[in-house]
Order: C-alpha cells, then sequence, then structure tokens
C-alpha cells in the first residue's frame, strides 16, 4: 500500500540503495528472529544509503527506542499500518518537483505488489480481541479491525483480473474477521454481504471460480463457525487446507 500511494504520487521506486533518495525499512517483532533481521536490515540501509525511516512493529514502544538509540540520525519511525505517516515522511525528506502525470506514472489496478504474478495476500483485517499471555500482537497491532467486506472483494477482483491464480487470505486472526462489526452487512456490486467468514470464503470462491484460480487460508483458529467452510471445500470453493497456528500450546 505504501509502495502504491508513493507511485500514485509520482516517486519511482528502486532496487539499488545508491539510487535512492530514502530508503524505507519495514520491519516485524514478532519473535526474536524476527526482530534481529530487521534490525540488521535498517543497519544495512542505514551504512549503505544513511536517508532511512523505519516503520512496522518494531516502531512502537521499546523496540522504536532500541532503534533510535542505535541509529540517532534515523530520519523517522512509525508502528504498524501508519501508512500515510510514511507517505507523509518521504514527501518531506524529497519533497516532489512535479505533479504525477497520470499518462506517465501508470499504476496497475491492483496496485504494486512484491510477490510473484501467480500469487498475492489478501489482508481481511489488522489486530486481535484476545489477550493469549504469549503473544505480543495485540500490544502491537491493537483491536480486531475488519476491513469492509466490498473493499476486500473489489481487491480480490483486481487481483484475479491481474492474473493471480492463488489467492492467500491473511490476517493475525481470520476465523474472527466481522467479529467487531457484529456481522454488518456490506456491499459488493449491489448485493448485500455480511461481514463475515463463510460469506467471505464463498464469494471470493465464486469470484475466483471463472479465472481457475484458489483461495487458500491462513491463520485460521477453530472457532464453531469454522466447521461451516468445510462444505465450500468440497464445492471447491476453496482449498481443502487450512493454516491452524499451533506452535503456542502447553
Amino acid at each position: 500500500r505504501i509502495l502504491t500511494q508513493l507511485r500514485s504520487d509520482g516517486y519511482e521506486v528502486t532496487p539499488n540503495y545508491e539510487d535512492a533518495g530514502v530508503v524505507i525499512v519495514n520491519t516485524c517483532g514478532f519473535i526474536d528472529s524476527a526482530k534481529a533481521e530487521s534490525l540488521e536490515a535498517i543497519s544495512e540501509a542505514v551504512q549503505e544509503n544513511g536517508r532511512v525511516l523505519v516503520t512496522g512493529c518494531m516502531g512502537k514502544g521499546d523496540d522504536a527506542q532500541r532503534i533510535q538509540d542505535l541509529h540517532p540520525n534515523i530520519l523517522g519511525i512509525s508502528g504498524p499500518a501508519a501508512y500515510e505517516e510514511v507517505v507523509g515522511a518521504v514527501h518531506e525528506v524529497i519533497p516532489m518537483t512535479r505533479k504525477p502525470d497520470p499518462l506517465n506514472d501508470l499504476i496497475p489496478a491492483q496496485g504494486i505488489k512484491l510477490t510473484p504474478k501467480h500469487f498475492a495476500y489478501l489482508k481481511i483485517s489488522e489486530g486481535c480481541n484476545h489477550r493469549c499471555t504469549f503473544c505480543i500482537i495485540p500490544s502491537m497491532r491493537g483491536d480486531l479491525v475488519s476491513r469492509p467486506i466490498g473493499d476486500v472483494l473489489g481487491e480480490a477482483k483486481k487481483l484475479f483480473d491481474a492474473g493471480v491464480k492463488e489467492l492467500l487470505v491473511v490476517s493475525q486472526d481470520t476465523s474472527a474477521y466481522g467479529v467487531d462489526t457484529k456481522y454488518v452487512p456490506g456491499f459488493y456490486n449491489g448485493r448485500p454481504i455480511k461481514t463475515r467468514m463463510l460469506d467471505l470464503v464463498r464469494t471470493l470462491g465464486e469470484l475466483a471460480k471463472p479465472y481457475g484460480a484458489w483461495v487458500r487460508l491462513h491463520y485460521v483458529y477453530p472457532y464453531p463457525h469454522v466447521d461451516d467452510i468445510i462444505p465450500l471445500m468440497a464445492e471447491g470453493l476453496c482449498l481443502p487446507y487450512l493454516d491452524v497456528p499451533l506452535q503456542h500450546s502447553h
């Protein structure tokens, strides 16, 4: 989302440190090895370029202070999902000298994605309402916030149109989709659809079928209503696969 907005604003993206007016490092703070990898990436960016913005899960609390202490010259630090803050910081570091040209700064309808053409991630919510003692996610990302179902389905359709053959549905707690909104109905193509897991998966499967595409569910916890997804698997509307994280069990 950050890259898509920056491209829309007329900025170019480069894979080379030497060509970059600013480097954005997106961090993960879930486990120690991810933190170590994030810190390594920040150090490399500081050494190779020097003009660095840090965002993501390590961009708040003690982790943010640690980064600031290690690299006091970093241009900005922001937390997870701080898309507008990051884009605003880029505008401050590299003010645009021209207005975006819609004829030359074309953005794909599906936005900029970092995966190969044949698959893509579809994020349906942020955060989690549970307070498991072993898990840091709620303190980093807050309570569950489900995306409007019309937005999710619209993004999925654009991805299928762009050639995606496998759609990976992700969130911190996929089974809880819509709990925070009390399953309020949304709209897609003028059709009312409840903001809940079953309706979402069924409609995604229906969208995928004409493209010969797959829908795969990740981070599914065993809520009672997950049983309702099994018939959809039998119909071929989603893959017969459940990614159920069990790594933190007593």
